[in-house]
This record gives structure tokens, sequence and C-alpha cells, in this order.
């Protein structure tokens, strides 16, 4: 497990030198589910935060989205019409998902994180998936590839960015690395996911088995953090999830805040340029903390909602372990391992 926050040589870095901020507006409030997980109300806690001046992403929607598929999102959100069973919509549903894509745009361009909904990354370019309208990482990625970057999409929502994957799973100036519960919805993400193509080896899927907690979690960014660093992004873009928290209410997994917070510090540590957006988290007070101790481990301050470590009980490590030796067996063809 990943301890030290040492490069290979043993010398001491902390190579991204940007402090992230948060990025909010409350236009993403007016996203109105109703009775619904992913409601205005994740984003209660933050309400205290200034407004951030943002900028509507509707011009930028067709780098990722068909123009049909973008239509349909509008007509939809005009009449406050469900895209699916689980995605809602309401009047102010496409400004508010149009300047989430904004404020990720921004927070990729200022090293930010943008607080934002509806989130994003269960989007695929012609259709809604799993409360996501349009997807705000991927946006925000075809953007940076626009200006000659390469991209590491590092998704540790605890659901599988399937849309994300699905958008960039033939490319290979995009990596795409998911940590997920498996089996859980969307009910693919497993190990042997790994591209196709100029694509091939260039998603890192990570399936993890309910119970999994701290170590495991943190043991499988110790096995895939080095192919991530061979990948040599110019940019790291966080899907940050924290649904994978041990009191979440949608999922099985049992991470806790010194996860997160690890998380940030290591990210922080091994890349020059990061940025996030949020994806999910459903029990409101966790994700307030959740959010905070990424942000603290990313700017090198003390976790500000320290928890204490969660361990995973031995046949949850017996699965993990086994889904891992398949992904590296399926991965070594394409990295140094």
């Amino acid at each position: 497990m990943i301890d030290s926050l040492n490069s290979p040589q043993g010398q001491p870095v902390r190579r991204n030198t940007r402090r992230m901020e948060l990025l909010y507006h409350p236009i993403v409030l007016e996203h109105d589910t109703g009775m619904h997980p992913e409601s205005a109300k994740r984003l209660g806690p933050f309400a205290e935060l200034p407004p951030t001046e943002l900028f509507n992403g509707a011009s930028l929607l067709p780098l990722v989205h068909t123009p049909a598929y973008i239509e349909r999102v509008r007509h939809a959100c005009h009449v406050g019409a469900h895209l699916d069973a689980d995605t809602a919509t309401s009047p102010g549903s496409f400004a508010a998902a149009c300047h989430a894509v904004g404020a990720t745009v921004e927070a990729a361009q200022r090293g930010g994180f943008a607080l934002v909904r509806p989130p994003g990354h269960h989007a695929y370019a012609n259709r809604a998936s799993g409360f996501c309208l349009f997807n705000n990482i991927a946006i925000a990625a075809r953007s940076l590839i626009s200006e000659g970057k390469r991209v590491l999409i590092f998704d540790f929502d605890g659901h599988l960015g399937d849309g994300t994957s699905d958008i960039f799973y033939a490319e290979d100036n995009v990596m795409y690395w998911s940590l997920h519960q498996y089996p859980a919805f969307p009910g693919h993400g497993f190990a042997d996911e790994i591209g196709t193509g100029r694509g091939a080896g260039f998603t890192l899927n990570v399936p993890l088995p309910p119970g999994a907690a701290d170590d495991i979690f943190l043991d499988a960014i110790d096995h895939y953090l080095p192919i991530a660093e061979q990948f040599a992004p110019d940019v790291v873009a966080v899907s940050a999830g924290f649904d994978a928290h041990q009191f979440d209410l949608l999922l099985d997994l049992r991470v806790s805040n010194y996860a997160y917070h690890r998380i940030g510090q290591l990210l922080s540590s091994r890349f020059t340029q990061v940025f996030a957006t949020l994806e999910g988290g459903y029990n409101v007070p966790e994700l307030y903390k959740g959010v905070h101790s990424f942000l603290a481990g990313i700017n090198g301050e003390e976790n500000p909602h320290p928890e204490e470590r969660t361990a995973s009980g031995m046949r949850v490590w017996e699965t993990y372990e086994m889904y891992l030796h398949t992904s590296l067996g399926k991965l070594k063809q394409y990295w140094v391992l």
C-alpha cells in the first residue's frame, strides 16, 4: 500500500503547484429533480460559498454530444420530462447542466473543483443515464485535447462512469481509470474491459467487491498509479464522486474520508495539473466532508474531517485480488507493471 509521497528516486515531491478552489454558483440548484437521490439538497451545505462567475457551456456540448441528443435534452427540460427512468429534468435543468459544463471547463483551466449538478459521467454521446444529462468531464477533456493535451481521467466515484468510458474507449490520447463497485449500476466495467483499437490498454477498470474499504481502495491505486504515470498526462481530470463512502445510501463500499484525503495527496504529489468535477455522493453531510477532505489532500493541508481507516474482510480481499490479477494480466502487454 502507498505510504510515502516520495518520487521513484526517493526524493519528496509536490508537483501540483496550484491551490485547488471550489467553483460554485447557485444556478446548479435550478435542476429540480423533486424527491430524488440527486437533488438540490446535496449542495445545501455549500450554500455559504460566494458565487463563482461561470459561463454557459452550451456551445461546447457538440464536442461530445450529438445534435439530436442536445435538442432532445433541451425539449425534455422545457417540459420537465424524464430522459429515462432515473434521470429527471425541470425547466431549469438545461441552464444548470450547461453551466455545469462551463464550470468544469473553467476548473480545467484554473485547477479548480467544479461543485456542480447534474453530474455527468454516466451520460453518453447520444443518451442520458444515471442522473446525468451532459458529460461534464468528457467535454472538458475534449477541450483540452483540442489544445494538444493528453488527459488522464481518474474516476473514483463508486459507480463506473460508463458514459465517459464509452466516449473514449477507442482513443489513446485519453486514459480513463475507474475504481467502482462491481457488480452495481451500470452493470459493467469488469477487469477485461481495457479499450479497443488504438485505445486498447487505455481504459483501466478496477472493479471492487461490495465491502471493499480503505485498504483495498488504496491498494488499487498503488497498483495502477504507475500505469497512469507511464501515460504521462498533461492534465489529470478527476471525476470526484463520494458514493463509495461507508455511510452512503446507494452502494456497499466502505471508504472513509481518510482515503479521500489520501487520494488528494497522491494526485497532488504525482501530477502537475489536476482539476475535479463533482459526480455522485448521496449522504448530504458526508458528501460535504468528503469534498473538503479531498480538497485538503490536494492542497497539502490536514484533513478537516478525519475518520479512522477502514478494513476489508478476507473474502472481500480474495475477490478483489482475483479481479486485480485479471486486469493486470490484460494490461501487461501495454504497460510496464
